[in-house]
């Protein structure tokens, strides 16, 4: 099994790269997060899982742990195959698939190129209570933006705010990260709204 790969970048695109490491190139499929999270140059490290099929041996890369636990977990839901499992990474980061699950967010899934109401839920059905088992630091990040919306929620809604409204800023400022309090996200919310 490899477990990673280290190598200098030779070829970046938004589905694979090339990596050459000691003269060899090596292809691996990634995610557009993966995508955007590396440089455009130089040497990197990318995680890899490599899937074995009747007609070829492919690598998926990807640039955390986290993403690399979270595709393993989608291809072993039933329907899931790689591909897909890789356009829902590429729509949506680790935490925002633990959160989907954990919220049973069906729509999610569906907003997502190939998913349809059965594969969605039935992605829902599979992997609720298994995510907890993915890197704690994906679990620790959703439980604390979990805290921090609902105190910023309860509050800004005290001061008169449309729920609704106050939770789509919310989940749009958590999802742009750098909030370091609830005062922070509530302050920001407020000006958002």
């Amino acid at each position: 099994m490899i477990a990673h790969i280290d190598g200098i970048l030779e070829t970046k695109m938004p589905t694979y790269v090339v990596l050459d490491v000691n003269g060899i190139g090596y292809q691996l499929f990634i995610s557009l997060n993966t995508f955007e999270e590396m440089p455009s140059k130089g040497r990197i490290r990318l995680f890899t899982q490599l899937i074995i099929r009747e007609d070829a041996h492919i690598l998926y890369g990807f640039s955390s742990l986290e993403e690399k636990s979270m595709f393993k977990e989608l291809i072993n839901v039933s329907g899931v195959g790689a591909s897909t499992a890789l356009m829902i990474l590429s729509s949506m980061k680790p935490i925002d698939v633990v959160n989907a699950v954990d919220n049973s967010n069906v729509e999610a899934f569906k907003s997502i190129k190939g998913i349809g109401l059965k594969s969605a839920q039935r992605i829902i059905v599979d992997l609720k209570g298994k995510l907890d088992q993915i890197d704690g630091n994906t679990k620790k990040l959703l439980d604390i933006d979990n805290t921090l919306k609902k105190e910023a929620l309860s509050a800004v809604t005290v001061l008169g705010i449309d729920k609704k409204k106050a939770e789509k800023t919310i989940d749009e400022l958590l999802k742009e990260g750098n909030i370091n309090s609830v005062e922070e996200l509530i302050k920001r919310t407020l000006k958002a709204v």
